[in-house]
């Protein structure tokens, strides 16, 4: 049976991207998959680094201690599922702070000679599944920091055989059907994955 560990980053629980958790959470489960649902907010999960969080960042022996749980729960995923928005072509504050917090050395990565070497090698998927307030192109202008990160920086941590990066663009003019055509896909996705 498949772990996975599904991060989600809104905070309003009728948004589109609570439908869409709702979806990725329900399909995943549907296959038989073990789901860590984290959802960020609701947990109350606290993003920002603390000075001695810091200070102790490269301190292998006590840089995880505030967040243990938080990476146990990523040590013991093979799949891991990210659930966002993309706000001002980067992630929500607190996901950003997931990262900056749980994504450690000793983590999700270890250095050796000075070189990045992936440690969370157990994942064997990652997704994310995201929406966009303006167009595509747009985006790309802009860089797209957000799908850079996880098929770069993420992916080069974790190494999966299966990346999935779905992304509706423009939803501040979606339609309700371009809206439904996305769940569909996103659950066609997680069916695959």
């Amino acid at each position: 049976m498949t772990r996975a560990l599904v991060v989600f980053a809104h905070p309003v629980p009728e948004s589109f991207s609570a439908a869409l958790h709702g979806v990725v959470v329900e399909t995943l489960a549907e296959r038989g998959w073990d789901v860590d649902d984290c959802d960020l907010n609701a947990e109350g999960f606290q993003p920002v680094l603390t000075a001695e969080e810091r200070r102790n960042y490269h301190d292998l022996q006590c840089n995880a201690d505030a967040v243990s749980e938080h990476v146990a729960r990523l040590r013991a995923a093979q799949a891991l599922i990210l659930v966002f928005p993309v706000w001002n072509f980067g992630y929500p504050a607190i996901l950003k702070g997931y990262f900056d917090r749980v994504f450690l050395p000793g983590v999700s990565f270890r250095l050796e000679r000075g070189r990045v070497v992936p440690n969370l090698t157990q994942i064997r998927r990652l997704a994310a599944v995201t929406t966009y307030g303006g167009s595509r192109a747009r985006a790309v202008f802009c860089g797209d920091p957000p799908r850079h990160v996880v098929k770069r920086a993420l992916w080069h941590v974790t190494r999966p055989e299966k990346l999935r990066y779905l992304a509706l663009y423009d939803m501040n003019r979606a339609t309700d059907a371009r809206r439904a055509a996305f769940l569909a896909r996103v659950r066609g996705e997680m069916q695959s994955l």
